[in-house]
């Protein structure tokens, strides 16, 4: 089952469940609140009665607007073998978290807004992420999957030149939070369509040309690992949690100045059995109609 969150032609939005060209309405105010109704709320999704649009009547928005969005890194070997050839100043390995933010979530289609006075590097980081389907704390990998309710795909957006400057200090979050940069979409499909997480081929695209093509069986660790790992701080029904991305980043590339992202690149991450996410990037000026800011410091 399909599980999107669309703006309607009046201009409200609400959950809805995709069948085929049509989406129905579900009635509950959001997504967070379909998952915080367990299988009462998979139930009233799957017999959803509510008005019924045709999805090119209505505009796909971001999935879901979690309560609390995990940030797991460093889940694929691969990433941090790659990392090494540009002397990365930092190892990645498994157990990297921080809560990424939430206002920064965009849904399909929607621009990533270029800061040129933030950044001059912007690359891209195709993920898998899990839809937390109830919640709970403190439980082990044999129960992890029990906790999950679905799976979407983020594409984690991030200015290289700031996370550089972050981590002299070993820490990041604002690479990676700044406004537009948390595409996520286009819809959840539930955990009963994915039998084995890890076995999903990954590729992402940029006008066209695959820049990040792997396979989620290429993890050091497992999803049920990384779930249980995370569960003493608690999750609660419909938040999200990201699983890394896997090799052919634009900043670990020897030549990385010809593979950052520009205005009027188009972004596609397709993971099989999902779907493909799709965003432009979008020049400062094109949507706020002024020129940026003077630059930052950010990267100096």
């Amino acid at each position: 089952m399909r599980l999107a969150t669309f703006e309607a032609p009046n201009g409200e939005a609400m959950p809805g469940v995709i069948t085929d060209d049509k989406i129905v309405a579900i009635d509950a105010p959001d997504m967070v609140a379909v998952f915080g109704l367990g299988a009462e709320g998979v139930d009233r999704a799957r017999h959803a009665p509510g008005p019924t649009f045709l999805l090119d009547e209505v505009r796909l928005l971001a999935p879901i607007m979690p309560k609390k969005f995990f940030h797991t890194s460093g889940n694929f070997r691969e990433h941090e073998e790659e990392s090494k050839r540009v002397h990365f100043s930092h190892k990645i390995a498994p157990w990297i978290v921080f809560f990424q933010n939430v206002d920064a979530i965009i849904g399909p289609g929607a621009p990533v807004i270029y800061p040129p006075h933030l950044t001059s590097e912007l690359d891209h980081e195709i993920e898998l992420a899990v839809v937390i389907g109830k919640s709970g704390k403190h439980f082990g990998p044999d129960e992890a999957m029990e906790y999950v309710g679905g799976y979407t795909i983020f594409n984690d957006i991030t200015a290289r030149d700031i996370q550089r400057k972050e981590m002299e200090s070993g820490v990041f979050s604002m690479c990676k939070g700044i406004d537009s940069f948390c595409p996520v979409g286009p819809w959840i499909v539930t955990a009963d369509e994915i039998p084995d997480p890890h076995d999903l081929r990954v590729e992402l695209r940029v006008n066209g040309a695959p820049r990040q093509q792997s396979h989620t069986s290429h993890m050091w660790t497992t999803i049920p690992e990384i779930i249980a790992h995370y569960s003493p701080m608690g999750y609660s029904a419909g938040d999200l949690l990201s699983l890394g991305t896997v090799a052919g980043v634009a900043g670990f590339r020897p030549d990385a100045k010809d593979y950052y992202l520009k205005p009027g690149d188009i972004i596609e991450c397709e993971i099989e059995r999902i779907g493909v996410l799709s965003n432009p990037v979008i020049a400062w000026e094109d949507v706020y109609g002024a020129s940026a800011p003077a630059s930052s410091s950010h990267t100096t």
